[in-house]
């Protein structure tokens, strides 16, 4: 008795009952579709979303985005994934660059003013990406690191950028329950939008207190480009020495400034004076 053995290659997909549409037959394709599914850098989309943008069958566009996520091409949470480190820097790192080089200045010229420890950050999806970090020898005393990635909704840097977006936008990047960093962390969502709105009525200015890190408090602003956040300028430290009241008209006027510098344009961040 002769026995056919019929191997089902996972790059084939069966249409109707019969039929058979070969996929790609290039993987550099394949990965091309699903890389481009992810619009903006601050997508985050489902699997079943991936898989009707890609156009790819459901378990090849998985077992993809598994591999590409090993490697940090992308970067998965329980309510999806986004773009990951690696992927962001291909196209990334020029805007990044001249945003590091228009910054450097003025950042310089803050951390001396102040004392404080200032960071520039840009937004990762749901996660803040650290472009630079000034403070000298007080550069310690805040956990932080270039390249390192924080919860947005945990840092002032991150609120101001995530108060520039539309609500629906921070939903979309945001999980319904925000990861806790301290026992400060807000961890809900409606409480998280109306934090936003806070800020958003501060034109951009956040506060952070022992949210990321006990003990330390900081104060954001956006750098603003046309109709998104192109970066967040921060200044932190000890919560025991900083006077965030002192310092938030500084940090306002400084993102100003190096908003200017990018766009040529003067946004008024920071334009109204309650901190409270």
């Amino acid at each position: 008795m002769e026995v056919t053995l019929t191997v089902v290659d996972p790059d084939f997909v069966a249409v109707g009952s019969s039929a058979q549409r070969e996929l790609p037959p290039s993987m550099i394709e394949r990965l091309t579709r699903i890389l481009e599914s992810f619009d903006s850098g601050t997508a985050r989309l489902t699997l079943e979303e991936v898989t009707i943008r890609s156009g790819l069958p459901r378990s090849t566009v998985h077992r993809i985005l598994d591999q590409l996520v090993r490697l940090e091409w992308v970067d998965h949470a329980p309510f999806g994934y986004c773009l990951g480190s690696r992927a962001l820097g291909l196209g990334g790192d020029v805007n990044r660059d001249r945003i590091r080089e228009s910054a450097a200045p003025f950042l310089h010229e803050l951390a001396m003013q102040t004392g404080a420890v200032v960071h520039l950050e840009v937004l990762d999806g749901a996660s803040t990406y650290c472009l630079d970090k000034i403070g000298g020898p007080r550069a310690g005393s805040v956990p932080t690191r270039v390249g390192g990635r924080v919860h947005a909704h945990a840092t002032a840097g991150g609120k101001a950028m995530l108060a520039t977006l539309d609500p629906e936008h921070v939903d979309a990047l945001c999980p319904p329950r925000p990861v806790a960093l301290t026992p400060h962390t807000i961890t809900d969502r409606v409480v998280l939008h109306q934090e936003l709105n806070r800020i958003r009525k501060r034109r951009g200015v956040a506060f952070e207190r022992d949210e990321a890190n006990l003990g330390v408090v900081a104060v954001g602003a956006p750098l603003r480009g046309a109709n998104i956040p192109l970066a967040s300028v921060s200044l932190a430290g000890d919560a025991r020495a900083v006077h965030v009241d002192w310092i938030a008209p500084l940090v306002a006027d400084v993102a100003r400034r190096i908003s200017h510098a990018l766009t040529g344009t003067d946004p008024a961040v920071g334009a109204v004076l309650d901190w409270t």
